[in-house]
């Protein structure tokens, strides 16, 4: 997508500013190479055992959940409403997945919602044309080409709420701060664990390097093939769908024609087999009083928007 087919006045443009996201972002993309093959080299070495699957589960699930349920459905979407230190816990959680701050982030979406698949969409594939090259261009320009722009959504149009939300401000401006979080924390598990600079090593490298890779690629699949490939049932105004594949690894994002379906639903997961852990999360917290004003589309809603 050029910066043409964004409409600009409802973005923010900078090329100071993209050269240094552009920088941090390929920065970022280089130590999850390293961190891949290193952990390659491991498990064909036989170096990879319980503690290190668990550093990249556990830090995985609470990046994972902090992007799906905290960024997404609460603050993006306002599916439902929590107590405060919960939407503190989440927006940090959320920030050591890489995807950005929780501003920017929730800017970006936004407007992908207003402008799903057409100009102005900042990461549509489904721009660049309908021969093989241009579906490809697509692909790469929703995956990852976007970031590299210089142009982004203003958050004084598609985010004024959280701007005005003074706990979250803090939360946003401090994002370099919990991104190395995501690094050091299982780094200090591994050692207190272990009591070796080994374990700080293993912790940094799996709970660190390949979950945050992890969780960042599997987010922008989101961006690229769910918007290409998988199966639409509900009407929507995009060519978002649903990819099975994909909903168990990014926690209930793979249901993304269900979401832009119904983007103020709590639940992405609308069939009973289609398994929705972000939606698991936000129902304990309902259950134990921390989350309430759950929305979930009714059963008629879901059945008027079926595409016969």
């Amino acid at each position: 997508m050029t910066s043409a087919q964004i409409k600009p006045s409802f973005t923010v443009s900078s090329s100071s500013l993209g050269a240094i996201k552009r920088r941090f972002i390929i920065s970022l993309n280089i130590l999850y190479v390293i961190g891949v093959i290193i952990a390659i080299y491991q498990i064909f070495t036989h170096q990879v055992g319980w503690f290190e699957m668990a550093m990249f589960l556990s830090m995985t699930i609470c990046s994972s959940l902090g992007v799906t349920v905290g960024y997404h459905r609460h603050f993006s979407h306002k599916a439902f409403k929590a107590h405060p230190i919960v939407r503190i816990v989440l927006g940090i959680f959320g920030s050591m997945a890489g995807h950005g701050s929780l501003i920017a982030w929730v800017s970006v979406h936004r407007c992908h919602h207003q402008y799903s698949d057409q100009p102005g969409d900042p990461h549509s594939p489904r721009l660049d044309g309908d021969d093989m090259s241009g579906k490809l261009r697509g692909l790469w320009h929703a995956h990852l080409g976007w970031l590299l722009d210089d142009n982004l959504p203003n958050s004084l149009i598609f985010a004024k709420d959280l701007i005005q939300d003074k706990p979250i401000v803090v939360v946003n401006r401090l994002y370099p701060l919990w991104l190395i979080l995501g690094f050091l924390l299982p780094s200090v598990i591994g050692g207190v664990v272990t009591h070796t600079w080994y374990g700080v090593m293993q912790g940094f490298i799996w709970g660190g390097l390949v979950r945050q890779g992890w969780t960042f690629h599997s987010g922008c699949t989101i961006n690229s093939i769910v918007h290409v490939f998988g199966q639409r049932f509900l009407s929507s105004h995009d060519h978002s769908k649903n990819n099975i594949w994909l909903a168990i690894p990014t926690f209930g994002e793979g249901w993304h024609n269900n979401h832009h379906a119904f983007p103020h639903s709590a639940k992405f997961g609308l069939k009973w087999w289609q398994i929705d852990l972000g939606y698991g999360l936000i129902k304990v917290l309902q259950w134990i009083g921390l989350a309430w004003d759950v929305k979930i589309p009714s059963y008629e809603m879901i059945e008027a928007k079926k595409i016969a």
